[in-house]
């Protein structure tokens, strides 16, 4: 496996990725309104070309053994960027997305975010923020990191009837603001 950053070459690929992420992620995800889906995309052309100015979005691609010549099978992306606080910097993990039927047992998502720590730290940024999902609890594991909490995402208007996760008991607000 090879973790590279990724360049615009890679854009189709990354964006095919997504796609069949969010196709086993929800079955229903075609039939879904269009603005849920465009919600749900994490690799739409402003956002990938954003992401590749952040330097530490990297991507996985598998490789045969002593294959040197660029590409390989694109098997994972992790998208991130630096944010600041007001008083210092973290990196702020926004995805990371792994071929469904990898049978790796979690190595993609570990070295995807090997790949995040790395660049983090060599950017002299020591804190990174990561939804921990079934898929990155692994490699959280290995990495010695720290949960501190849930990581929870509110939607608002009609987004928030069809967004993706567990809801929490309450039923939110109206769009008036009002319950």
């Amino acid at each position: 496996m090879r973790y590279r950053v990724f360049t615009e070459d890679d854009f189709g690929a990354i964006t095919e990725l997504d796609a069949l992420v969010q196709a086993q992620a929800d079955p229903g995800f075609a039939a879904l309104p269009e603005r849920e889906q465009e919600g749900r995309i994490r690799t739409s052309l402003p956002a990938l070309r954003f992401y590749l100015r952040s330097e530490h979005s990297f991507i996985a691609e598998e490789r045969q053994s002593g294959d040197e010549t660029p590409g390989g099978r694109l098997t994972g992306v992790v998208l991130a960027q630096s944010v600041w606080m007001g008083d210092k910097p973290i990196i702020l993990v926004t995805a990371c997305l792994v071929r469904p039927g990898s049978e790796d047992d979690g190595r993609t998502a570990a070295g995807l975010l090997h790949a995040v720590i790395k660049s983090a730290y060599d950017a002299a940024v020591y804190e990174i923020h990561y939804p921990l999902t079934p898929q990155l609890e692994h490699a959280a594991q290995a990495e010695g990191s720290f949960v501190t909490g849930r990581y929870a995402v509110h939607h608002l208007g009609s987004r928030q009837q069809t967004a993706p996760g567990e809801r929490l008991a309450g039923g939110g607000y109206t769009d008036a603001g009002r319950k």
